[in-house]
């Protein structure tokens, strides 16, 4: 899943890079974005410290309703986390031991993880390497009798390919489920991810785009008996205290999680386009500079509404380009520096280097750079400009 990410399970707001040669500035920074909301934030906290309901309750049903209706989906069911998302939506699909569920190795860990956790097996499928999402062709070629669910993945805030990707899920009549845990906001042909299938899964780790103060997921879907079913499963399976229909979970939405969400849900929209403004700024730097020879740009489509989780270029030499950059205070992150069917906790898969070529170039030349609302051009200029050096000089 897209969900969290090497750097963001350490992140905190006030990480910095310290060098001579620059200003210090933070990867992402979490506390200015706080200080705009300060007031209405910790209003929202007391409200719900006053009312000492902290699990499920009129809070997480009012950030489950606003979700919805903000995506255009009829269900929205709050969660512990985005991997959890992942992990109910396979068991509300009842896939387990002896399925196959397709999906990238060029993501976050919990995606393939959830799937092994119900028992079934991983089946990994190059991406295309100007989008960085799951090829569809080769999804085609790697269904058997045993696949169960496909769970594309919306990297980076690019929705994948989904009109390719529904057709053979239509045509198999296999389930869809969408990885959106980076990706909230985003829209396909108009239409918001969330929306694309038969569930999607939602992350508010902090580092999100919508993120809270912890963990906390969703899952949304227009099904209203997988609606209920997660429901069920979200309590133990509990649909009534003390009695269990079916086996499920603890991963329940808290209050305060939701609180906070339902303030920043409102500003969703401004900070989108904000980070849509800065990666529009970089593509003039980089154009500016002349790079063209020496760095790929973040892709976009048309029909493609990008909401830019990461901008992340590709580059020759990325190790020492990072290396040189960190030098000067500049601050850098690599997502993924190992492809899914390389860990080592996917090798009873058997898959080998070589398998999944597109995959490991880009875990080789993938270079996150910053962006958020709150980065200034001064520092987005110093960030270009300090890649044409490396480049250029």
């Amino acid at each position: 899943m897209a969900a969290s990410t090497p750097l963001q399970s350490t992140l905190r707001p006030s990480d910095t890079f310290t060098s001579p040669h620059s200003t210090t500035f933070p990867f992402l920074n979490l506390r200015a974005q706080f200080e705009g909301m300060h007031d209405e934030v910790i209003s929202a906290v007391l409200k719900v410290l006053d009312r000492q309901e902290f699990i499920l309750g009129s809070e997480v049903q009012a950030f489950e309703s606003e979700v919805a209706q903000s995506i255009g989906a009829r269900f929205a069911i709050g969660c512990a986390s985005g991997s959890d998302a992942l992990l109910l939506a396979l068991l509300a699909l009842k896939v387990g031991v002896g399925d196959e569920v397709i999906t990238t190795p060029f993501t976050f860990v919990a995606t393939a993880g959830a799937i092994a956790r119900v028992g079934a097996k991983p089946v990994f499928v190059d991406i295309e390497p100007q989008s960085f999402n799951i090829d569809p062709d080769q999804i085609a070629r790697t269904t058997t009798k045993r696949t169960k669910a496909i769970i594309p993945v919306h990297l980076f805030g690019l929705c994948a390919d989904m009109d390719s990707i529904a057709a053979i899920a239509s045509r198999l009549e296999l389930p869809l489920i969408e990885d959106a845990a980076q990706a909230i906001g985003a829209k396909y042909k108009g239409d918001h991810v969330g929306t694309l299938g038969s569930l999607a899964c939602f992350s508010f780790f902090p580092s999100k785009n919508l993120g809270g103060a912890g963990d906390g997921g969703m899952l949304t879907t227009d099904d209203a008996n997988l609606a209920a079913r997660l429901r069920l499963l979200r309590v133990h399976g509990s649909d009534r205290k003390y009695h269990y229909s079916v086996l499920g979970v603890n991963s329940r939405l808290d209050a305060l999680q939701a609180a906070i969400l339902r303030v920043k849900l409102k500003h969703l929209p401004t900070w989108t386009e904000g980070r849509r403004y800065k990666a529009a700024l970089y593509r003039r730097l980089f154009k500016e500079h002349g790079l063209e020879a020496f760095v790929q740009l973040p892709s976009e489509f048309a029909h493609r509404y990008h909401v830019y989780n990461q901008f992340v270029i590709r580059c020759r030499e990325r190790d020492e380009l990072r290396a040189f950059l960190g030098d000067r205070g500049i601050p850098t992150e690599i997502y993924y520096p190992t492809p899914l069917h390389l860990q080592p906790a996917f090798d009873y898969l058997g898959y080998r280097p070589g398998d999944f070529p597109h995959s490991e170039a880009a875990s080789h030349e993938a270079l996150a750079l910053p962006i958020y609302p709150e980065l200034s051009n001064e520092q987005q200029t110093a960030v270009v400009s300090h890649i044409a050096a490396f480049y250029t000089t």
